[in-house]
Parts: C-alpha cells; structure tokens; sequence
C-alpha cells in the first residue's frame, strides 16, 4: 500500500512538472509572436510587454530546475523516469534560450523605432515574418511532440528545421542586395540579420526539443545525427 501511495505521488509530480513545461512553451510562444508583431508593426510599445515577460520565463525555469533536482534526490528515479526528468531539464533550458531570442527581438525593435525607422522603409520585413512562421510553427508541433510524446511529430520538426535554414539564406541574401543598392538601409539591414539569426535559433531550439522527445520515449540520444538516420533510430 505505501509503496503504491509513493507511486501515485511520484506520478502526480511527473505530470505537474510537465504541465508547467508546457506552459513554459506557451510563453516563450507568445513571446515570440509578440516580439515579431512589434517587428512588423514596428509597435515600440509591445516590444517592452515581451521584454517584461523575460523575466517570468527566467524564473519559471529556475523554478522547474529546482523541483526536478528535488525529486531526483528524494524520488531516486528508475531509469526511465530519470531520463524524463534529464530531459525536461534540457527542455527548459532550450524554452529559456527562445525567450532570449524573442526579447532580443524586441530591443532591436525598439533600437529601429527609436532612430526612425517605419514600415515605410524598404525593408524585407515581410520575408522575416514569413521565417518567423516557420520557426513558432516548428516549436509549437515540437511542444505538441513532447505533451503527447509522439515520436513522430518529432521527427516532422528536426526535417522542418531544414526549410527555416533556407529561408535564412535566402533572407541573407535579400538582405545583403538591399544594402548594395542602398547605402541608406545598411544599418537598418544589420539589425534584421540580427532579428532573421534570433528566429532561425527558435527553429533550432525547437529541433532540440524535438530531440528530447524522441529520447524520452526511445532512450537514444539523436543529437548530431542526420534526419535519415534520426528516422532509422527511432522508428
């Protein structure tokens, strides 16, 4: 009976650390979407509502870290349930790393609207936006992948990873053609790599995620592996 009551509560704290991962995930969505609607509204005003959240993202992960280091210690986890818990630690670290990318977003929005700049400047701030979506559609399917622990949504991330890679290539190049044919945009023209380089790490932290699943269910770590090979070890 004790043992069964350990169990149970062991199980609850499982699930309780899951569902506050999840809603991690969906603030550093949000977080994302804010900052790249500050983007293309050039809205000043909604960079700073993404760059207060920063700071309940950070805590939340401090604070998820410290509950799964507690259960470790008291729980001494079976081999499975440990490699839940290991991966849920890698996960938030990867969501709190995609809150930095959505905050950094927003300071250089906040550095564009402050020299001037206005969506009437030519500037391919529709192609970012575009990237953007690729990449909050990636960590939306890969927080659905770990909620459900499907294998194969998983592996429908880490292969999207490869799109969100050449729409920042091909991003670059836009770019890099803007300056050229006008000095004027130069400035203006960095910062956006800087914006197009923070979305394209929201896909790969989103792929990361991704990963994490398909160990949590496989026991194999995918890290560094080709798409092809990910496919072979977890199916």
């Amino acid at each position: 009976m004790t043992d069964k009551h350990l169990s149970t509560q062991f199980d609850a704290e499982l699930s309780g650390i899951s569902t506050r991962v999840l809603e991690m995930g969906g603030m550093v969505e949000a977080q994302v979407a804010q900052a790249i609607y500050a983007l293309t509204n050039f809205s000043s005003e909604t960079a700073a509502q993404v760059i207060a959240q920063e700071e309940k993202v950070n805590q939340m992960e401090v604070d998820i870290d410290r509950d799964l280091s507690t259960i470790i210690a008291r729980r001494q986890p079976t081999a499975r349930d440990l490699r839940l818990l290991i991966a849920v630690s890698k996960t938030i670290g990867n969501l709190e790393r995609v809150g930095d990318e959505a905050a950094r977003i927003a300071r250089t929005v906040q550095r564009l609207v402050n020299t001037g700049v206005s969506s009437r400047m030519r500037l391919p701030v529709s192609d970012v936006g575009f990237e953007a979506s690729l990449a909050t559609a990636s960590l939306r399917r890969s927080l659905d992948a770990f909620a459900r622990l499907d294998v194969e949504k998983a592996i429908e991330v880490i292969k999207q990873d490869n799109l969100i890679d050449q729409e920042f290539d091909g991003l670059m190049r836009k770019l890099i053609t803007y300056m050229m044919e006008d000095p004027r945009t130069i400035s203006s023209s960095i910062d956006l790599v800087f914006v197009a380089k923070a979305i394209e790490r929201v896909g790969d932290h989103a792929k990361n995620l991704a990963e994490q699943t398909i160990y949590i269910v496989r026991g194999t770590d995918v890290r560094h592996n080709s798409v092809e090979s990910i496919e072979s070890i977890a199916r």
